[in-house]
């Protein structure tokens, strides 16, 4: 290639490069007030001891029958004492996300002890780094570890009966109650977006190589 060809290509680079750089900076300026620490607004925040199981009404792990809300037991179905069935919401772990739904009821006695999240097996397994075992329905290659302490989001209550607040011990019953004064809703703070002049330069110097 010639040097006028090669310098013809290069400006056509830079050209879209800037064109694309401009995008961005339009794009991220609409992001802008969603990532300035304002966040978003959930329904409750709270932490708690959460533990997991996989109820597949097999009765390989002691279990009775499907999960209460008739849903089949799968990733992201957790049990609550007291929040409406199929409330959404997800729980942080050592900067990790997951995903929930309320599709089932417990824990049980474990709750009277401040043990009010019965995560799903796989989805233990991805935030303690251990591994699912089909046989057993238990988890493995985690160093052992239960219960695990989590900050819990409930971004959507069900429309069921349950305490749409912290929740209660199975035992109180609050499962079965429906709550006509659920939690004043809260706002958390969102993962703030790269900065639009951090893309830019990002564009601007992959181009120019």
């Amino acid at each position: 290639m010639t040097a006028t060809a090669r310098f013809a290509a290069r400006a056509l680079t830079t050209a879209a490069a800037l064109t694309l750089a401009g995008a961005v900076v339009a794009g991220t300026a609409s992001a802008a007030a969603a990532d300035s620490g304002e966040g978003e607004q959930v329904m409750l925040k709270g932490a708690t001891t959460a533990s997991y199981y996989w109820d597949d009404a097999s009765g390989r792990a002691g279990d009775t029958g499907l999960p209460a809300s008739g849903k089949p037991m799968q990733k992201g179905l957790a049990a609550s004492p007291s929040w409406p069935l199929m409330t959404e919401g997800y729980v942080l772990y050592k900067g990790k996300k997951a995903p929930f739904f309320v599709g089932d009821r417990g824990p049980g006695i474990p709750s009277n002890r401040g043990i009010m999240l019965d995560l799903d097996a796989k989805t233990f397994a991805d935030l303690t780094g251990g591994e699912f075992n089909a046989d057993t329905l238990g988890v493995d290659g985690n160093g052992g570890k239960g219960h695990i302490k989590v900050t819990y989001v409930v971004t959507k209550w069900g429309k069921g009966v349950g305490t749409k607040n912290h929740p209660e011990p199975f035992a109180s019953g609050a499962w079965a109650v429906k709550d006509k004064n659920p939690a004043t809703p809260v706002t958390v703070k969102t993962e703030p977006a790269v900065p639009a002049k951090d893309l830019v330069a990002t564009v601007l110097r992959t181009a120019t190589r």
